[in-house]
């Protein structure tokens, strides 16, 4: 991979993607955990994890609850988002940069996983980095985004070009050889104290 970054991660790395830290840095664990069971129910024996843009590690923190027995590990592009995810989950493996740049070996995890990630992917990269978490899996991929049927650009705090929304789960499907365990929908309703704001989810497993 080249060393150039695209705009979209120039911006998650820079003061937006601090900003974005310090707005999320609260949230109900209990709440978290209760989405983290409803989106594994079907995933068993799950011993490592990696999150591809974990920010402060909430998602990793609530999983510590969820999967006392795995090993947590996470990619984030914010330098100092990752110090915080750092201390916070002492995570077995880590990488500060995007997605494209780990060092992680193929099939390295059990389960990979965005949440709120890829929707900040432009298009013509969406495809690589679900790549990568493809390879990195060695069983599951899961992806927690927003949804639209037909895929559109979202304006985001007044920014253009940096949210973007689509059928994630049929696109995974259509490009990679996986096969679908599970999907649901986070009403934030219902999950919003736990940081997730009307998301839907889809649960893969990696075809043998």
């Amino acid at each position: 991979m080249s060393g150039t970054l695209t705009e979209q991660e120039k911006f998650w790395k820079g003061e937006f993607g601090a900003g974005y830290m310090e707005r999320n840095a609260s949230f109900d664990i209990e709440n978290a955990k209760k989405a983290w069971r409803l989106m594994l129910a079907k995933a068993k024996g799950i011993q490592s994890v990696l999150e591809c843009g974990s920010n402060i590690g909430r998602n990793l923190q609530a999983l510590k609850g969820v999967l006392p027995q795995a090993d947590l590990s996470l990619i984030e592009i914010n330098e100092e988002a990752y110090w915080k995810a750092v201390k916070s989950i002492t995570p077995k493996h880590a990488f500060n940069g995007p997605i494209l740049g780990t060092p992680f070996e193929p099939r390295s995890f059990d389960l990979t996983f965005t949440c709120g990630v890829l929707i900040h992917i432009s298009p013509e990269n969406l495809e690589a980095n679900m790549r990568k978490m493809f390879d990195l899996s060695k069983k599951y991929v899961l992806v927690c985004e927003y949804f639209s049927r037909s895929p559109q650009e979202v304006s985001y705090h007044g920014h253009s070009r940096r949210l973007f929304k689509c059928d994630f789960g049929k696109y995974f499907l259509e490009k990679f050889s996986v096969k679908i365990l599970d999907y649901g929908f986070l009403w934030s309703h219902e999950y919003e104290a736990g940081g997730f704001d009307d998301m839907t989810w889809w649960l893969f497993e990696k075809k043998s």
